[in-house]
This record gives structure tokens, sequence and C-alpha cells, in this order.
């Protein structure tokens, strides 16, 4: 069968870019290597962590958060497979709901382990060994990325598990030891520890959620150690030891020094994803790839080979779903004969542990390492109505504008519902909007959002409310 697009994978970034081509006019087809579309995101990522991120969140408010409201219920049970029977349904629905929106949109859909053998060829390998040559002519590669391993450390996903198996848990462990203190080690983390587990996290720099803005950061490491999750950080792992009934960590300094052992019940590996190549016939058909097993592609998402193209976490950028749609629907569009486009300087990230953090734009060691002047606001939620009301009071935002124009060059939040709130500051920032233009915006009350209009005001040294 001849396609004018074929897609391998369909992770966010896959399944949206056939759907916008489709939508476009082209022929498309998809190749899918799991029984299930939606990739890490759907199956063993974002949606399932965030299920039993919400549900966990639930279970310890009604056992220490309802008193206050003067709300007096028993000390809640926790029955764990109904909970896991609730992600579970979460994941269904989701990736039921992305098969449905490619029937819808006419995309053809094959399940198999896609190979490129040539430009324009696509070899599909179905899980029964038979195999199908597809021809297009154009190719997507939207294979996604795939769980980091730590040298020298076997994960068994009983024991020694990835976010994969940290999401599968039989039981609760007594205690958990979560090696790296990124966004999926902070999310499961907190995850476990909600039900009733110890949780330590080790991390080889000095600070966690690197890359993120350090003040947010620090606030959100306290917020989190109040919780009852314990850091250990500038401390490198150099082995896991699995013994009956549990497991022993072989733990160092970063910089060297005295080694010690923590023994622990489960091991969470999470010191990040890498680009997921294998099997695609890269290597054969000349795609380049760089020095951390990216992709290789130019400004239209084009590889070295005509033709072939790639999106999402297996190119240069960082690996997140949101980032992967939209160059999916950019380069739908380009091949379409459009101007598909995608602005980096504004991507939101979030970290969905409770309280949220979620961060837009520059951070202030970004802009410094720049030599950009710059102005901030800040107000904490503790002076904000609705966070009173709801006693959700820690964290603040923060607003960086350019000292000169005003422009608003970034948004850091701690708190409640940050990862709603980050979006108003994204679409101020893809129009070039300043803080003034966030400040004069006039927010309803009493919300927790009027917490921005604030901080935009205290760029100006004028907030009202503190």
């Amino acid at each position: 069968m001849t396609y004018d697009l074929i897609v391998i994978g369909t992770g966010p970034g896959g399944y949206v870019c056939a759907i916008r081509a489709s939508q476009l006019g082209l022929k498309v087809a998809v190749v899918e290597k799991r029984k299930t579309h939606g990739g890490t995101c759907l199956n063993v990522g974002c949606i399932p962590s965030k299920a039993l991120l919400h549900a966990s969140e639930l279970f310890d408010e009604a056992g220490h958060g309802f008193a206050a409201f003067g709300i007096d219920v028993p000390k809640p049970k926790l029955n764990l497979a109904a909970m896991m029977k609730h992600k579970q349904e979460t994941i269904d629905a989701n990736v039921n709901g992305v098969g449905f929106l490619l029937k819808k949109n006419k995309v053809d859909v094959h399940f198999g382990l896609g190979t490129i053998l040539a430009p324009g060829k696509v070899q599909v390998t179905a899980e029964d060994g038979k195999t199908n040559v597809l021809e297009a002519k154009a190719i997507c590669i939207a294979t996604g990325s795939e769980v980091a391993g730590l040298p020298g450390v076997t994960i068994d996903e009983k024991q020694v598990v990835s976010s994969t198996g940290a999401l599968e848990l039989p039981k609760v462990p007594g205690k958990l030891v979560v090696i790296g203190a990124g966004v999926i080690g902070l999310e499961l983390g907190s995850v476990w520890r909600r039900l009733g587990a110890e949780v330590e996290v080790i991390e080889y720099l000095d600070r966690i959620l690197p890359g993120m803005d350090l003040e947010a950061s620090k606030a959100l490491q306290r917020l989190l150690e109040k919780q009852g999750i314990s850091f250990r950080l500038g401390a490198k792992v150099t082995g896991v030891d699995t013994i009956k009934g549990g497991v022993k960590l072989h733990v160092e300094p970063a910089a060297g020094g005295e080694k010690t052992t923590i023994g622990a019940d489960v091991v969470l590996v999470a010191i990040g994803r890498k680009p997921f190549t294998q099997g695609l016939g890269l290597e054969a058909v000349g795609i380049a790839l760089d020095n951390r097993g990216r992709v290789v592609t130019d400004a239209h998402y084009a590889t070295n080979v005509p033709g072939i193209y790639a999106i999402g976490d297996v190119i240069t950028g960082p690996m997140l779903a949101h980032k992967a749609e939209d160059e999916g629907v950019a380069l739908a569009e380009m091949l379409a004969g459009k101007a598909g486009h995608v602005n980096y300087d504004v991507i939101p990230g979030v970290v969905y542990t409770f309280p949220e953090i979620a961060s837009v734009g520059k951070t202030e060691d970004e802009l410094k390492a720049a030599g950009v002047a710059y102005a901030v606001g800040k107000f904490n939620f503790s002076a904000n109505g609705r966070a009173r009301a709801n006693r959700t009071t820690d964290g603040f935002v923060k607003v960086l504008a350019d000292k000169a124009s005003d422009r608003v060059l970034g948004v850091h939040i701690v708190g409640a519902g940050a990862g709603e709130m980050i979006h108003e500051a994204a679409v101020l920032m893809e129009f070039g909007g300043s803080s003034e233009d966030l400040a004069r915006t006039c927010h309803a009350h009493p919300t927790m959002s009027e917490a921005v209009k604030e901080a935009a005001m205290a760029v100006e040294k004028r907030a009202i409310h503190s």
C-alpha cells in the first residue's frame, strides 16, 4: 500500500501528527509496536501516573486534611486493588479514545514493529512474525523514549523497578528508595509516600529538579520534606544487590568519600529517559544520530535522509508529550505545504507533586548566564484569599521580565493547581506580552490565579496584597 505519510509510533507526537496530516488531505498510515495506541505517555507514563497521583492525594487528604475543614471521618483504609483498577480504567479510556480518533480521521493502522528498509519503505513485523511492506512519500519517526538504566543495576520490575514497575507494585513497600530527583522520581515517590511507604530520594547533583527554577525547586524540596520524603543530595549509587525480601544499595558521595549501605524493600531507578531507536533500521538507511542517540533533524524535522523526518522524544529538546504533539502538528502542516511552527521558548513544564511546580520560559540562572537584565515580581499564596480558604497557601508565583522592554521572559509557580495556572503566562508570552499587560488584566476574585496577576504587579513593585 502507498501513502503520503507513514508515522512510526502512536504516542502523543505520532498520533497527533497522523491525525493532523489526514485532516489536511494526506493519505496516512501509522505503525505501532504495542497492542494499544498512546505510547509511553498513555500506557505507562503521564496518564497512569496522574491517575495514581490524584487518587493518592485524595487518600492523604482524607486521612490528614478533612478535620481542619470540620469533616470528621474514620481513618481511611487503602484498597490498592481498587486504586489500580481506577488507573487501568483511565488508561483504557485514553488509548481506546486514540484508536477512535485515528479511525474517525481515516488513518490506516498497522500493528507491529516498524523498520525503515529504505526512503519511502517501511516493513511492519507483526507479533506472529508476519511481515508487510508499506510505501510512502514521507516517513515520520515518532518512537519516543525508553527508561535510561543505571550501569551495573539490573531492573527486574519487582524489587528494582523503573517507572513502569513503580506503577504496578502489588503492595505498598515498607521503604522505597528513589534514584534520581527528577520529575518521574518525585511524582512516583510522592504516590507511595502518601500511601504509607517510607521514601528516600538519592540524587547525584546537589539539588532536585535540575533545569527548573532553583528557588522554586528548593521550595518544593522543603515542602516534600515536610510530607516525609527524605533527600540525599550529592550522592551516587554504585551498586544494588537484590537480597531476600528486599534490596541493598551501595551509596557514596558524588565527590568521593565514605561509602554507605542502604536497605530498602523496593528501589525505583528514575535517572531519566533515552530515545527509542532500536529495530528501526536507522543505521542501515544512514540516518544520523547525535552523541546522545537522538535523531539529528533540521528546523523542518527532516533527517539527513530525504523523505524521512523525526519528532518528539527521539529528537533534541525536552521529553514532553505536549512538545511532541506540537511538533507533530508542525510537521504535518509543512508536509501539506503550510507553515508549521513550534515556539520552543514557550513550552510549559509541570511536576505533578503536591503542591505542583510549573514553569514556562527562562529561569533566573539562564537569564544571568545570557547576560540579560531582568526584573522579578513575586507573590506568595499565603496572601491569597482563595488559597487561605482552601488551605493551600504553600508556594508562590514568580514573574521574570526584561528590564528594558518589560516583556515577560519566564514564569515559575509552586502551588496547588500550578499546572493549570501556568497557561495564562504561556499565552501572554506567545504574544510577546509584558508584565504590565498581565498586571492590568482583570482576574476573577477569589481565585488562586489572582496570585499570577499580583506577581506581575510586583515586577514594578506595586502588588496590592503584599
